[in-house]
């Protein structure tokens, strides 16, 4: 008959092995619902849209009906969509919005996020009159299914010609904003992720987005922007991109170091179980 210390160090093992485990990513972001995922832009009252922009997804907006500077001086790769207001894509916004809101955060970060090499999480930030003054490194320590989800207690906002760099196969569409009030994206920002904000998002001249900006009760202003998920990744699209998110409020461990944890628990229970054996061998 095991030790307890044996049953324990096994059911602690196959705990571990089952919370290691990682979801397809054919299940890519799913939280962000189906009528949700083909918009690379949409508002809640106006989309404006001013000097040469390219826009790679759906722009639309509901329960508005204004889009502006479509198809010249700005160009959409994708379709204009001006919805009722009962349109499923803002509801999509809705609970995806929420979802975000809900999640547990592993450490609070910031307010100003430049100079931070950051692991995949969940990381509350607190309003700052801005939260990237240069760059923001997200390393995905080699998992392409790592996900950053970035919770704005109020704004989002980033001065002139800030970046947010993604290393070790890291996705643009892994990388989540959830915006409490409004987000500012300055001029010449490198921006990634998908930007789900409660009121506004302006992008200001020669600021790029991989990623998506949406808006949920007021407008996307845009001028002389790239805004685009298709290359978030190898399965970026609108069919979806990285996985679910990581346990709410738990840091997740490198991908090696889950399996050196899982080998060390597997090897400790099956050398008590010999050891056990051995002992009651020797009566």
């Amino acid at each position: 008959m095991l030790s307890k210390s044996a049953r324990l160090l096994a059911i602690v093992g196959l705990a571990a092995l089952f919370s290691f485990a990682r979801p397809s990513p054919a299940l890519a972001q799913a939280y962000l619902g189906s009528n949700l995922r083909s918009f690379a832009v949409l508002a809640g009252t106006t989309v404006t849209c001013a000097g040469a922009s390219t826009v790679t997804g759906d722009v639309g907006v509901s329960p508005g009906n204004a889009i502006g500077g479509f198809p010249a001086p700005c160009t959409d790769v994708g379709t204009l969509r001006t919805p009722p207001s009962s349109d499923p894509a803002q509801a999509d916004l809705t609970t995806a919005y929420t979802t975000l809101a809900g999640l547990s955060c592993a450490a609070t970060v910031g307010p100003n996020l430049a100079g931070l090499t950051l692991t995949q999480g969940v990381y509350c930030v607190s309003a700052a009159a801005s939260n990237l003054t240069g760059t923001l490194i997200l390393d995905a320590q080699g998992n392409p299914n790592a996900v950053f989800v970035f919770k704005m207690s109020s704004t989002l906002i980033t001065s002139p010609a800030s970046t947010v760099s993604l290393v070790n196969g890291a996705n643009a569409c892994g990388v989540q904003w959830q915006v409490g009030s409004s987000a500012t994206i300055d001029t010449g920002t490198t921006f990634v992720g998908n930007i789900l904000a409660l009121t506004n998002i302006s992008m200001n001249p020669g600021a790029n987005l991989t990623g998506r900006a949406l808006a949920r009760n007021a407008a996307v202003t845009m001028s002389a922007n790239n805004v685009s998920f298709a290359a978030c990744g190898a399965t970026g699209g609108a069919g979806g991109a990285p996985p679910s998110f990581p346990p709410p409020g738990v840091p997740t461990l490198p991908q090696i170091g889950e399996w050196a944890l899982l080998v060390v628990l597997l090897g400790s229970g099956v050398y008590l179980v010999s050891r056990r054996t051995r002992a009651t061998s020797g009566h």
